[in-house]
């Protein structure tokens, strides 16, 4: 088993309907989580296309902004797995752990694979016509949103993590992403008190890995 973290958006915005001329971000969540993983299983970090070299060829700020689920963002990230389950011995499934924006591309991964054993989500916009709505965002009129296909994850395990005092992403979006599924859909939504949609998950994590939410999962540890 290969458990794969996937990074947040980044610093997609300078400031409010000014895009960033750089995404890397600042503090990378997903990054500090795949550090504190539990266990001695084989463990990857994959950042979003274009962070960490903004200047690469092809890289515009669509892919950050508006684009930033693209089908080809998408294509670009599948084919990042399936490099890392290469080089990774004896690695035939894979768990994915996004967090934020980084929840809502292992989603959309995890519509799209069959070797996907678990998805894990932090504080994650898993459904992004009830986020836009909810904060009166600009539409991300050139991404694919999670929640069309959510239904075909009916039969993943999952566990979205969400803050109480989180006002970016709240409970409501992974409520209404996991309401596309089936009844009886193996998926779980944890709403930990005082937690924010930024500070201190990672230094939660070692205790939330251990949570049993996330421990009965095969391979998680």
């Amino acid at each position: 088993m290969l458990t794969v973290y996937i990074e947040g958006d980044g610093f997609a915005y300078a400031r409010p309907g000014r895009r960033s001329m750089d995404p890397t971000p600042t503090d990378p969540v997903a990054l500090r989580l795949a550090l504190q993983h539990p266990g001695n299983g084989a463990v990857a970090w994959l950042a979003r296309p274009c962070q960490y070299a903004p200047r690469t060829r092809n890289c515009r700020s669509d892919y950050w902004t508006v684009a930033r689920y693209a089908p080809e963002v998408i294509d670009s990230a599948g084919a990042a797995l399936d490099r890392l389950k290469r080089d990774t011995a004896g690695a035939s499934r894979l768990i994915l752990v996004g967090y934020s924006g980084g929840g809502a591309l292992a989603a959309l991964l995890a519509e799209r694979r069959d070797d996907v054993a678990a998805l894990v989500t932090v504080a994650a916009n898993l459904d992004l016509a009830a986020w836009v709505r909810a904060h009166d965002l600009t539409p991300l009129s050139a991404s694919v949103d999670p929640a069309t296909e959510a239904a075909r994850l009916s039969r993943t395990p999952q566990v979205h993590f969400v803050g109480a005092d989180d006002r970016v992403v709240d409970a409501r979006i992974a409520r209404a992403f996991v309401a596309r599924m089936a009844p009886d859909a193996p998926a779980s939504i944890t709403v930990l008190p005082a937690q924010d949609h930024g500070c201190c998950w990672a230094r939660r994590w070692p205790l939330l890995a251990s949570r049993p939410e996330l421990t009965r999962i095969e391979g998680w540890r």
